[in-house]
């Protein structure tokens, strides 16, 4: 450790802190989460619904995409409404009017003022207060409420099948019809619906809040944000606030400025022979912009699915590729090629800690990897089809080799095991590189923290596994954050951060204690806020006031590292001017520019716009939620993705050089388009919806009436300008690339 022994401290005493936080309230959620009850009975002793009911009903909505069509309990896609919000409002209004007609012989809009407070009294405490399971694990509902779910669950077992009276609907919805063609499916997908709406309704036992802590907003039954909602999100603030200031202080106070070391006169890493491995990159790299491209195509078609539901500009395509199967695809394929682009940093990298010489069979495990990687895309996107559109797939052979129905984790379980083997195949192959560099001379610091940080990329991808078919939501969603938080904006930055420090010392840029000292610290900034901050995703998912506290504390502290981001957009441009074979790596220091931009903007500033608990509360499952997604998902670890590529690119073909008048337009019309996506389309209309959902709730905000007012579906026209920008300048960057991908280099 030497001179970094307090950084290293500090770094050891972060995660061990950080991780018994996220171990000791992960076994909160475990224990607290909403239990599947064993039978709901009427109030005359009939059973209407079994837990088995429910867990049939969880397969089947993983089997017509899960998230990928609509949101449950706030998560998942926004064109649908959320079911979980919808079925309540629903089930709500249905028992208002049966309750009107059977006491007063009219229905509840004819009531007088007092005759409605009267009703809407009762209804409050039947849903709120007594419909609680008991020891034996019975929920016992009132013979209006079993009326109200009987009604209710026609809608949607006809909107998930082919009844012609619902096809406008379906349309604005873009769902393809038949999307789950079995009846007994269909209606066990609606009794799990209601589960989902009973979680949310039901107070927990002793507390005043129900199982996702009140939300969604629901005013017919006084949904609304909770005390501690309010006291933790004014600490989120306060947290903030004091977090930027020490930052500061200690940047200006307790930094120590080195002295900028000599910029070499050539090249160093251009003086390094290739390996056999670093020469079989060039797939990698070509491999990682094709999938770019079919994911932004992809995106297109999705954007386009929420103006014209089942069709593109007249042709009628839900039949062949749904919008659940094509946003399924698009978040998957996102997830590949910028894991894709990190494995091939990493594979770069290795040789050279190893002394600029590959291991023993170093290569062969590369292709290996390689055709894994290829494996496992073209299985899962098979299996994610089979599944949608052909319906062939049911149940755990639907989990298994389809869908799970999750957000980012939508591959059949088979595949996520084959991924999983396949990240754990390339910690090996760093591994073998960079622990013989242990045994060589001299100060290993960087080396120490480089290596942990792969070991963090390599190895978190694994909590993907730990729930099953039938877990329960609120458990799920805690392994699910791991690997979509965790590992992705938690092990991910604290790769790259070590990644380019490491390349920088080796390009002369920057002193070897500068670049461990930024990576030491950067870690502890990143993770200090980044893992316990997973719990700022599990406020409503069935989670206690414990996680809403520490999500809401933490989560605030993941903004304050990138506040001083500026300061490093600077630093990543002004290298390309530090020495003129420095020009060869204009573009992936550009990329790296960009992912300081909207580090900040992105993931900092649209990132806190939902991260407290009060804001989240009203805008979770709207459009707002997109905004941080696209800005921080592409502007960050997209521009991180290809920058490595870029990079990787300009040593593995030396003779190969990036056309300047491509390039830069490529640069400029992603950035454009992703600003465009956002400032023209997402962001106006999340606003609209946040005041929608403020106003009257959340189901309102994502319903068919609202969301398709003709202001909001001309915002959605407008992205289309966006969206076509975006995809011209990734064509420009990615035709650069598989130039250089298949370029015959004479230096080779």
């Amino acid at each position: 450790m030497g001179q970094y022994k307090k950084l290293w401290y500090t770094l050891f005493g972060v995660l061990a802190v950080t991780f018994c936080l996220l171990g000791y309230l992960g076994k909160e959620v475990y224990r607290q989460a909403p239990p599947f009850p064993e039978k709901y009975v009427s109030a005359s002793g009939q059973t209407l619904i079994t837990k088995d009911d429910i867990l049939k009903g969880q397969s089947a909505w993983q089997s017509t995409g899960g998230m990928e069509l609509g949101s449950v309990l706030g998560h998942g896609s926004y064109q649908a409404p959320d079911w979980t919000a919808d079925f309540l409002h629903r089930e709500l209004v249905m028992w208002l009017d049966l309750t009107a007609q059977k006491d007063y012989g009219k229905k509840f809009d004819d009531l007088s003022f007092d005759q409605k407070a009267i009703v809407q009294a009762r209804l409050k405490q039947e849903y709120r207060e007594q419909s609680a399971m008991d020891s034996s694990g019975t929920v016992k509902l009132s013979d209006t409420r079993a009326k109200a779910i009987e009604e209710v669950s026609k809608y949607y077992i006809d909107l998930y099948g082919d009844n012609p009276a619902y096809n406008k609907t379906r349309d604005n919805f873009a769902m393809k019809t038949n999307t789950l063609p079995d009846l007994e499916s269909r209606k066990h997908l609606t009794q799990f619906f209601f589960w989902t709406a009973w979680t949310a309704s039901a107070n927990r036992p002793n507390s005043v809040a129900t199982y996702t802590n009140n939300w969604p907003h629901e005013p017919l039954i006084d949904n609304k944000p909770t005390t501690e909602n309010y006291v933790w999100s004014f600490a989120s603030v306060v947290f903030l606030l004091m977090g930027v200031g020490l930052l500061v202080w200690g940047y200006h106070f307790l930094r120590k400025h080195e002295p900028a070391p000599k910029i070499p006169d050539v090249d160093p890493l251009s003086k390094v022979s290739l390996t056999p491995s670093q020469k079989a990159l060039w797939k990698y790299a070509a491999l990682t912009v094709i999938l770019f491209i079919v994911q932004i195509l992809l995106g297109g078609l999705v954007a386009h699915y929420t103006i014209e539901g089942q069709h593109f500009y007249g042709i009628p395509l839900s039949d062949l590729l749904p919008y659940s199967l094509a946003r399924t695809w698009h978040l998957q394929s996102a997830l590949f090629w910028i894991a894709t682009g990190f494995l091939t940093a990493g594979l770069f990298i290795a040789p050279i800690i190893n002394g600029g010489k590959d291991p023993k069979y170093q290569a062969l495990g590369v292709n290996a990897l390689y055709v894994a990687l290829f494996i496992v895309v073209a299985g899962s996107y098979a299996g994610n089809f089979t599944s949608i559109v052909l319906n062939k797939l049911s149940g755990s052979a639907n989990f298994w080799f389809g869908h799970q129905g999750y957000e980012y984790l939508d591959l059949g379980r088979f595949w996520q095991l084959l991924l999983t083997v396949g990240f754990l195949l390339w910690l090996f192959l760093m591994l073998r590189c960079a622990v013989p560099a242990f045994k060589q001379g001299g100060d290993k610091n960087l080396l120490a923290i480089f290596v942990a940080s792969i070991v963090g990329v390599g190895a978190f991808y694994a909590p993907g596994l730990f729930y099953g078919e039938h877990t329960t939501l609120a458990v799920m969603e805690y392994w699910r954050w791991w690997v979509v938080h965790l590992w992705v904006e938690g092990f991910f930055e604290v790769f790259a951060t070590a990644a380019l420090a490491f390349v920088f010392y080796n390009l002369g840029l920057v002193s070897y204690k500068s670049a461990t000292t930024a990576s030491l610290i950067a870690g502890s900034l990143f993770l200090v806020g980044g893992v316990p901050g997973t719990f700022h995703h599990l406020y409503f998912t069935g989670t206690t006031t414990p996680v809403m506290a520490t999500g809401a504390s933490f989560s605030a502290l993941e903004v304050v590292p990138l506040i001083l981001l500026g300061h490093e957009a600077y630093e990543h441009w002004s290298y390309q001017h530090a020495a003129p074979w420095m020009k060869r790596l204009r573009w992936p220091l550009m990329c790296f520019t960009a992912v300081a931009f909207w580090n900040m903007i992105g993931a900092g500033v649209f990132g806190f716009l939902i991260n407290p608990p009060i804001q989240l509360f009203y805008l979770q499952g709207l459009n707002t939620t997109a905004v941080h997604a696209h800005g921080a998902l592409f502007g960050v670890y997209g521009f991180l993705a290809l920058g490595f590529v870029l990079m990787v690119g300009c040593y593995i073909k030396p003779n190969f050089t990036y056309d300047s008048k491509y390039m830069t337009r490529g640069f400029w019309l992603m950035n454009a388009g992703l600003c465009g996506m956002i400032l023209s389309s997402l962001l106006p209309i999340g606003i609209f919806q946040a005041i929608a959902s403020v106003t009257h709730g959340l189901w309102y905000a994502r319903s068919e009436a609202f969301i398709q007012q003709d202001y909001l579906e001309l915002f959605r026209w407008i992205r289309t300008i966006s969206d076509v920008t975006f995809i011209a300048g990734a064509v420009l960057f990615a035709i650069q690339v598989i130039k250089m991908s298949l370029s015959k280099d004479k230096a080779a």
